[in-house]
C-alpha cells in the first residue's frame, strides 16, 4: 500500500492564521478540521491534501476555558464551514467569522451544550424551535418560495427557500440537517473491528467509500501492512459502487427532464449491479466484505456483464442527449463555474464537470491504477456536463474493474495481516475517491486499542454551498434537476 508522509506542524492561535495560509498558498486544500476534547483543554488539527500524495497536519491547543480560535473564513471557504460546525459540537467559537450561527445543530438544541465534549450528557429537554436566520431579498416583485424540509417521494428532508422574481430564483437559501445522527460520536470507545459496521452505515450509498476511509485510517494509525490482493479488492469495489450509483443518477436526470423511458432502462441496468454486487459481497450495497488488513469476495466478479452494461449505459446516454427534450433542460442549466468551484472547494464530479480536475485515486492513491484510469473532465459546469462526466466514469470504472479482475486472478492470498497492537495512543488518516468524491476520515485511538475520536468527511459537506451558485438566474422548475445533477448527500 502506497505510504503518504505526514508533515506535521503545532501552532499557537497567533500563528495559526499564517501558517494555514502557507498551506494553502503551496497548492494543499483544507480537506478536515478535526475538534478534540483532551478533558484539560481543546484541540483543533487542520488538515491538508495535495497533489502527488501530499499531507499536512497543523494542530492548535485551545484553552478550556477560553475556547476560541481565530477565524480562518477570510483565506479558506471551507474553513469557515467547517468553523461552524466546530462551534456547534464543541462550542470553539471561531472570532470574527462572517457567519456566526449554527449550521448542523439546530436551533432548539439547548443553548450551551455541545454534544462531542467529554463531558456531554444528552439533555432533558429541548427548546421551542428557534427562528433561522435567512437571508431576506427585497425589491420589486421579488417573492418567496420555501420547499421542505419534507418532500414528497423518495428523499431526505432538507429547507430550500427561494427568493423569486417570476420564475427565476434570485438567491436560494439551504437549510440541511435535519437527519444529523451523531455518528461519530458513536464511534467513540468502540474497538476498530466493530468500527467497520458503523462506517459502513455512515452514507447508505458509499458503504465501500466510508468502510475503507475508516480501514485506511486505523491500519495507518497502527502501522498495518495491507497485501496487494486485498487492495486490489478494495479498489475495485470501490468501482462497482461507483458504477451502481452512477448508472442510477443518470436514469434519475432523464426522468427529471421528462423522458421516463431512460429512467426505466436505467433502474435495470442498476439492478443488474445490484445483484452482481450480492453475488461478490453478499450484500446489494457491498456491506461486509472489508476488514482491518483485508478484503474478500465471495464470487468471481463478472467482467462481460460489467462490459454489456457499461455499452448499454454509453446508448443510452447518446439516445437520452439526443433527444431534443433532453437537450433543452440539460444544456446551460444550473451552470458552476470553474473560478467558483475552486474556490468553494467543491469535489467529485462536481468538480470535474466544472473543469476542477481533482480525484484521490489520482492524487492520494492507495494503488496503482496504471493507464486504465483516466479522470474525466468537462469545462461546461452545467447539468449536460454533469450527465457526461458521469457517463464517462461508468466507462472508465468499467474499464478499471476488468483491469483489476484481471490483476486479482495473477494475485495470490496474503498473508494474514499483523495483528493490531494496543499499548500506545496513535492517529492515522484515510482518503478514498468514492463515488461522490473524496472522503477523508481521521482517526485518533486510545492506548487500549479503541476508538477515542473519528472526523468524517463526506465529499457533500463541501459540495453544498455550491448548489445557490449554480442556481443563479435558473427558473424555479429547473431546482429539482439540478439537485439531482449534484446529488449531494443529506445524511
Amino acid at each position: 500500500m502506497r505510504k503518504h508522509p505526514v508533515d506535521q506542524r503545532t501552532v499557537t492561535r497567533e500563528q495559526v492564521v499564517d501558517e494555514v495560509s502557507a498551506q494553502l498558498r503551496r497548492g494543499r486544500r483544507l480537506a478536515l478540521v478535526a475538534g478534540h476534547d483532551d478533558e484539560t483543554s481543546f484541540r483543533v488539527v487542520y488538515v491538508f491534501l495535495g497533489d502527488a500524495g501530499e499531507r499536512a497536519e497543523v494542530s492548535l491547543e485551545v484553552p478550556r476555558d477560553d475556547a476560541w480560535v481565530p477565524s480562518l473564513a477570510g483565506v479558506s471557504y471551507q474553513a469557515g464551514r467547517f468553523e461552524r460546525e466546530l462551534h456547534d459540537l464543541f462550542g470553539i467559537v471561531a472570532h470574527d467569522h462572517p457567519q456566526p450561527y449554527r449550521l448542523v445543530r439546530h436551533a432548539h438544541w439547548p443553548t450551551g451544550y455541545y454534544p462531542l465534549r467529554s463531558d456531554a450528557v444528552p439533555p432533558n429537554a429541548f427548546d421551542a424551535e428557534a427562528g433561522f436566520p435567512f437571508m431576506e431579498v427585497a425589491g420589486k416583485g421579488v417573492y418567496e418560495i420555501p420547499v421542505g424540509p419534507v418532500h414528497a417521494g423518495l428523499i431526505e428532508p432538507g429547507h430550500f427557500r427561494f427568493s423569486v422574481v417570476g420564475e427565476t430564483i434570485v438567491r436560494m437559501y439551504q437549510r440541511l440537517y435535519f437527519v444529523h445522527r451523531g455518528v461519530e460520536k458513536l464511534f467513540i470507545g468502540r474497538s476498530i473491528t466493530d468500527g467497520v459496521e458503523l462506517a459502513e452505515r455512515v452514507s447508505g450509498d458509499t458503504a465501500v467509500g466510508h468502510s475503507l476511509a475508516y480501514l485506511m485510517a486505523v491500519e495507518d494509525a497502527l502501522g498495518i501492512e495491507v497485501g496487494q490482493r486485498a487492495l486490489v479488492i478494495r479498489a475495485l469495489l470501490l468501482e462497482c459502487e461507483r458504477l451502481y450509483n452512477h448508472v442510477n443518477d443518470l436514469g434519475a436526470l432523464a426522468n427529471d427532464a421528462g423522458f421516463g423511458i431512460a429512467n426505466a432502462h436505467a433502474g435495470r441496468l442498476r439492478e443488474k449491479l445490484l445483484r452482481h454486487n450480492a453475488a461478490l459481497t453478499g450484500h446489494r450495497l457491498l456491506r461486509g466484505a472489508l476488514s482491518v488488513g483485508g478484503a474478500e469476495l465471495l464470487a468471481e466478479v463478472d467482467v462481460e456483464l460489467i462490459a454489456s452494461v457499461a455499452a448499454d449505459v454509453a446508448e443510452l446516454a447518446a439516445i437520452a442527449t439526443g433527444h431534443s427534450l433532453v437537450a433543452n433542460r440539460f444544456n446551460t442549466t444550473a451552470v458552476l463555474p470553474t473560478d467558483q468551484a475552486e474556490r468553494l472547494g467543491v469535489l467529485g464530479y462536481v468538480a470535474r464537470a466544472s473543469g476542477v480536475s481533482i480525484d484521490a485515486r489520482r492524487d492520494q492513491p492507495f494503488i496503482e491504477l496504471g493507464s486504465t484510469f483516466a479522470v474525466v473532465t468537462r469545462d461546461g459546469g452545467d447539468v449536460r456536463a454533469r450527465f457526461d462526466v458521469r457517463v464517462d466514469e461508468v466507462a472508465v470504472s468499467a474499464r478499471l474493474v476488468a483491469d483489476l479482475a484481471a490483476r486479482l486472478a495473477g494475485e495470490p492470498s496474503d498473508a494474514p495481516a499483523t495483528p493490531p497492537t494496543a499499548g500506545v495512543s496513535a492517529a492515522g488518516l484515510g482518503v478514498v475517491e468514492a463515488w461522490r468524491g473524496t472522503v477523508v476520515h481521521r482517526v485518533e485511538l486510545d492506548p487500549a486499542g479503541l476508538v477515542r475520536r473519528l472526523k468524517i468527511v463526506d465529499p457533500s459537506f463541501l459540495t453544498w454551498p455550491a448548489l445557490p451558485v449554480a442556481l443563479n438566474d435558473v427558473i424555479v422548475p429547473d431546482f429539482p434537476l439540478a439537485n439531482k445533477s449534484f446529488n449531494c448527500s443529506y445524511a
